[in-house]
């Protein structure tokens, strides 16, 4: 079970998923995994595809695991004190605002800005995941850097998908499921108690009925994973989320990866959609850019008396920021769900894009850690 838990575990199925899904949807065996993929199961009104339910159900269950976190770092942890915060969080601010206006400049004349939300998320899995296999020897402190940048990205990750993809709002039903995240915070401070396991069972039922409510409100009902996990109490929510991290690490997020990649290479000549161009040099060379940037000068400015990072670390961390895999992927969806063709080149970038920064990350990271165990030595 603890390799199930693992960082690099989680990293390196993410990736084997998303190659597998690419692979697959470019053989001989594609055509029916697509159509599969895009048979719609489920009673009205939740009759979604086979991928819609992965994305819009499945990773409900992982976002409610990353706002767990979030709730922990916000309140007990890396953000908890604003010295701590001020730099990753104006790191992250540079990691989003700087891949927009890359993404913005390279498919400027091209109908393609719909998808300028795309690179501006950072995987926190697959970015420690890699952190751990190729930082040994590196501060401590380098790290928690990178988990409080990427926690930080997934708020902007999650305020992005609840703002610019919410149609049709429907109030009485979003009303519905605030109310239902309400009984389940309630709920959730009941555990613990004689009676626990009814209580546990009513909160299952709840959490259903919120992401219902959620999705007949028009607003994207991963959300409701979100409110789910902020709402909760803490004790509870750090041992709902331990026992997730082996189903999620494994199964929701190597599906939902398999699934996102599942796209038909462009035969030689087709060209692709600029969406591609866009995300594949805004994600690596945008946050490279952007995080290194922004963490730098505010190591002189406003963060000066928080813990100083050597240059290079930064760069190091920047170049980690550029993974941007699970919602990246959820972004390239829904920013051009109009758009089948510039939906794939989106994702192909992402993957592309993804894996620049990774084999870049990788290779600093290596670098930086190479040194500060030298140093140890001498």
């Amino acid at each position: 079970m603890m390799v199930l838990r693992s960082e690099r575990f989680a990293a390196a199925l993410l990736l084997v998923a998303a190659a597998v899904g690419l692979l697959v949807a470019n053989t001989s065996a594609g055509p029916a995994v697509l159509s599969f993929s895009h048979t719609d199961v489920g009673p009205a009104p939740f009759h979604l595809s086979v991928a819609h339910w992965v994305q819009d159900g499945l990773l409900a269950i992982f976002f409610f695991a990353v706002s767990v976190e979030l709730q922990f770092e916000l309140t007990r942890g890396e953000l908890s004190n604003v010295r701590r915060a001020v730099q990753p969080a104006i790191a992250a601010l540079g990691g989003v605002v700087v891949p927009v206006v890359i993404y913005l400049a390279v498919t400027a004349g091209h109908d393609v800005a719909a998808g300028w939300p795309v690179p501006t998320a950072t995987d926190v899995a697959f970015a420690l995941g890699v952190l751990a296999v190729f930082g040994r020897g590196l501060p401590g402190g380098v790290r928690a850097f990178l988990l409080a940048l990427a926690i930080i990205d997934d708020i902007v990750g999650i305020v992005l998908i609840a703002v610019l993809y919410a149609s049709d709002l429907r109030w009485g039903m979003l009303a519905l499921a605030l109310v239902a995240v309400a009984v389940f915070a309630v709920l959730s401070r009941m555990l613990g108690g004689r009676g626990h396991v009814p209580i546990a069972v009513a909160m299952g039922v709840v959490a259903v009925a919120a992401w219902c409510f959620m999705y007949l409100s028009g607003v994207h009902p991963t959300i409701a994973g979100v409110l789910l996990g902020l709402a909760m109490a803490q004790g509870p929510a750090l041992r709902t989320r331990h026992a997730l991290e082996p189903w999620i690490n494994a199964l929701i997020l190597p599906v939902f990866a398999f699934f996102a990649a599942l796209v038909v290479i462009p035969a030689p000549g087709e060209g692709l959609s600029w969406a591609f161009w866009g995300v594949l040099v805004a994600l690596p060379v945008g946050k490279l850019v952007g995080i290194s940037g922004a963490a730098w000068i505010s190591q002189r400015t406003i963060g000066r008396h928080g813990e100083q990072f050597a240059v290079p670390d930064l760069v190091a961390v920047a170049a980690l920021g550029g993974i941007g895999f699970t919602v990246s992927l959820l972004l390239a969806s829904l920013a051009f769900a109009g758009s089948a063709q510039d939906q794939d080149a989106a994702t192909l970038g992402v993957l592309a894009g993804s894996v620049v920064a990774l084999v870049l990350g990788a290779a600093l990271v290596a670098w930086r850690a190479a040194v500060a165990r030298r140093k140890e030595i001498v």
